[in-house]
């Protein structure tokens, strides 16, 4: 299986975020978080990661601030329910984070962090680490996860990345 959108990966980067997988519209328009209700660039400029909000279509230019970008099921897209989790690769994401080797690793909302930790998991900081990467759980973008919406632990994620 051919992956659905390319890892954005590098040495020196300060934080990667890490999805469930692509929504069917980042599937189409072959870039992360291309979903018209997805607040994932929005909030990239709004907590200062990024100096001017970026589209899309400008994924591959997140390594110039500092950020990379992949997704614990590289082979699906769609939903977090339709993708479900067979497909998870842990250990590829593990192996992916240790080559680029970021300071931080962040979940773009609790699914994937689940499945990479296999356990319940809380907003902020774990306890564990991935590929020598800090692991952080954020609130999903996810135009479908609005009602768990808060900008507080990207915000904390922020300060921790200028530290």
């Amino acid at each position: 299986m051919t992956n659905v959108l390319p890892d954005v990966l590098c040495p020196g980067l300060r934080v990667v975020f890490c999805g469930t997988a692509a929504g069917t519209a980042s599937a189409r328009a072959r870039a992360y978080y291309a979903g018209p209700g997805n607040g994932f660039w929005r909030t990239l400029h709004e907590i200062g990661l990024t100096p001017v909000q970026l589209a899309p279509a400008e994924f591959e230019h997140l390594p110039e601030h500092g950020i990379g970008l992949t997704d614990i099921c590289k082979v699906l897209h769609g939903s977090d329910l339709e993708v479900g989790t067979v497909e998870f690769d842990v250990a590829g994401l593990a192996e992916r984070i240790a080559t680029a080797e970021p300071a931080k690793l962040a979940f773009n909302g609790k699914n994937a962090a689940r499945g990479a930790l296999e356990r319940d998991v809380d907003y902020g900081p774990q306890p564990e680490q991935i590929g020598g990467a800090v692991v952080w759980v954020l609130p999903s973008t996810s135009g479908a996860a609005r009602r768990f919406w808060d900008t507080g632990p990207w915000r904390d994620l922020a300060v921790a990345c200028r530290a």
